[in-house]
């Protein structure tokens, strides 16, 4: 088959092949799906993917696919592996929440509500399709968490054999759980999450297993299409910022080349700024922003275990998203992401620690003064309260101001209503 789209180098421009199984250039750079938006022209509406929502197509129930045109036009509906992902809340969220960060109001996006609680769900959509699509019967991942419980259920669904890497003692069991439930073939490697993505790039290389880490391409259009559905969320209108969390940076990655995409289709007139939010002990991409150098790898240490990486694949596809977007790159400690975390869970909404890292990073950008009082904010939560459940009981079993911890109390009347202050 022919496809219209081609892989374009992000570091030296060469363009190749749309169905080269490749995931890098012969430059080492990294590859962009770029689509030819010409031909897209006149194809592609406001009101073409508004009228998808809610439809019966298995394609148009997908908060993914229903942009397709957008993802990946030329596939076979047949070989689209959804289960369907997307169609995230968007919550305005209570007052008491939106005051604690400085603002008027606040509004996140829970991409933790995707089929196996998080984002990552958007962008396995489309690699396990383009893995199908090149005919793959294997599939391997290197990951923190969320990335192999991700893939293990689409493997699963699809009938393709997965293999996990992950960094012994450094993923969370909520995340675990899933990889191993799902089936997938899980290795505990010694080392850190790098140090897994570097074995599991060299055994795909050489022994016909196809890679969905994000250096695929393929999973950041998939991710891309968070950015189109808040903008239907919000009948359109852009909002002033969009701050997400930053780990290996594909998410704001994909995120600024879905929106730059918007822009030249005309169907936005402007972009939100973007604020990428690291994690202090894993902030290669924070440091290099202020000090407009090149990320030096770091040894990533953060609670925040979804972002807990000191060598990003994508780093310059993030520093491109937040530059055209005239955005910037912030850095939160762990102690400000738990009582993020606290404050987010406290609202009713709940996410995991790196989720937290956007509601700090807003809280410390506003106290700044960087974003105003009354600006538009849309923050994205990319995981589950419950993939990180150790985190949460032992913070609210701490000293911490906020912390809520369970009580133990003698199975008695008299007992039970002294502990709940109504005697």
């Amino acid at each position: 088959m022919s496809v219209s789209w081609t892989l374009d180098c992000v570091a030296c421009g060469t363009s190749h092949d749309g169905l080269d199984p490749r995931m890098t250039c012969d430059c080492g750079g990294t590859l962009d799906v770029a689509h030819d938006l010409d031909a897209l022209r006149g194809r592609v509406s406001r009101r073409v993917f508004d009228d998808r929502r809610g439809g019966r197509d298995r394609l148009d129930r997908s908060g993914v696919w229903r942009f397709r045109e957008l993802i990946l036009p030329d596939v076979d509906p047949d070989l689209v592996a959804t289960k369907p992902e997307g169609n995230t809340n968007l919550y305005d969220v209570p007052s008491a929440l939106a005051d604690w960060a400085g603002l008027d109001a606040l509004q996140l996006k829970h991409e933790g509500e995707n089929p196996s609680g998080s984002f990552k769900d958007r962008g396995m959509t489309t690699g396990v399709t383009a893995a199908r699509l090149h005919g793959a019967t294997k599939v391997a991942c290197a990951s923190t968490g969320n990335t192999s419980a991700s893939m293990a259920a689409y493997a699963a669904l699809c009938g393709l054999e997965a293999y996990v890497f992950v960094p012994a003692g450094k993923i969370a069991y909520g995340k675990l759980s899933q990889a191993l439930a799902f089936g997938a073939k899980t290795l505990q490697l010694d080392g850190d999450f790098d140090s897994a993505l570097a074995l599991v790039r060299a055994i795909c290389r050489d022994h016909g297993v196809y890679l969905l880490n994000s250096v695929n391409p393929f999973r950041l259009e998939g991710q891309k299409a968070i950015g189109f559905e808040i903008l239907s969320d919000l009948g359109w209108r852009v909002p002033d910022w969009i701050v997400l969390p930053g780990g290996n940076l594909g998410n704001s990655s994909a995120l600024g080349k879905g929106l730059l995409e918007l822009k030249a289709l005309g169907l936005i007139d402007r972009l939100p700024r973007i604020a990428v939010i690291q994690a202090a002990g894993a902030a290669p991409l924070y440091r290099a922003w202020v000090d407009d150098a090149v990320p030096v790898p770091v040894q990533a240490d953060t609670v925040a275990t979804a972002i807990r990486i000191g060598d990003p694949v994508s780093w310059r596809k993030s520093l491109r998203a937040v530059r055209e977007s005239r955005g910037l790159v912030e850095s939160v400690t762990d102690a400000e992401i738990l009582a993020a975390k606290a404050r987010v869970d406290g609202a009713g909404i709940g996410a995991e620690p790196a989720s937290c890292a956007t509601v700090a990073g807003i809280k410390k950008l506003r106290a700044a003064g960087t974003i105003a009082q009354d600006a538009h904010v849309v923050g994205i939560l990319t995981g589950h309260l419950l993939k990180d459940p150790d985190v949460v009981v032992a913070y609210h079993r701490s000293d911490a101001a906020d912390a809520n911890p369970p009580v133990q109390v003698e199975g008695t009347v008299p007992a039970v209503l002294e502990a709940l202050g109504l005697r």
